[in-house]
């Protein structure tokens, strides 16, 4: 049980970092003095590829974290 929570552990950890650097870029503009800064605080909805990737990573995160956590359980034990 240990060792094939850990192999799911480490093929999704592979994972999470491909849609991590597959999730599209938010802010175009490196200088935050700009004066189209305006838009910076504003959270726009995500539509498309970018909700998919968002809601992806969401899934993951929790999938792994929870993985994390069982397997923190179980060696301690």
């Amino acid at each position: 049980m240990y060792n094939l929570l850990l192999t799911t552990l480490l093929v999704l950890s592979v994972f999470l970092v491909i849609v991590i650097f597959m999730q599209p870029t938010k802010n175009q503009s490196s200088n935050v003095f700009d004066a189209s800064s305006g838009a910076l605080f504003e959270r726009s909805k995500a539509r498309g590829f970018e909700a998919v990737m968002q809601r992806l990573t969401a899934i993951l995160i929790f999938l792994w974290l929870a993985i994390a956590l069982i397997l923190a359980i179980l060696s301690s034990r």
